[in-house]
C-alpha cells in the first residue's frame, strides 16, 4: 500500500496499473492534512514500477496545488499537478 498527503480533495476512483484500487482517507491532522491510503490491488515485485491514476477533485480550500501545463515538462505531453504542501 501508499499513503499520500491530501487537502481538502474528494477522490471518485484509483487505479494503479490499469485496475481498480481500493483507498481510504486517514484522520485528519490540523496542519498535515489527511492522509489517503491507497490498497494496490497486486503485489509489486522489486523494480516493478506503477502507475497510479487518481480521479479527483479539488476545492477552494485545497492549498498549494498548482499545475504546469504539458508545454512546462519535460515531455511536453501531459500536464503536472503538483503540491508544497510538504
Amino acid at each position: 500500500s501508499q499513503v499520500l498527503d491530501t487537502r481538502d480533495v474528494q477522490v471518485f476512483k484509483v487505479t494503479v496499473n490499469g485496475q481498480d484500487a481500493q483507498f481510504a482517507f486517514g484522520e485528519k491532522h490540523s496542519f498535515k492534512g489527511t492522509p489517503l491510503q491507497i490498497q494496490f490491488p497486486n503485489e509489486l515485485r522489486r523494480g516493478q514500477e506503477a502507475i497510479v491514476e487518481i480521479s479527483f477533485e479539488s476545492s477552494p480550500k485545497s492549498s498549494a496545488l498548482q499545475w504546469f501545463t504539458p508545454e512546462q515538462t519535460s515531455g511536453k505531453k501531459h500536464p503536472f499537478l503538483f503540491s508544497q504542501c510538504q
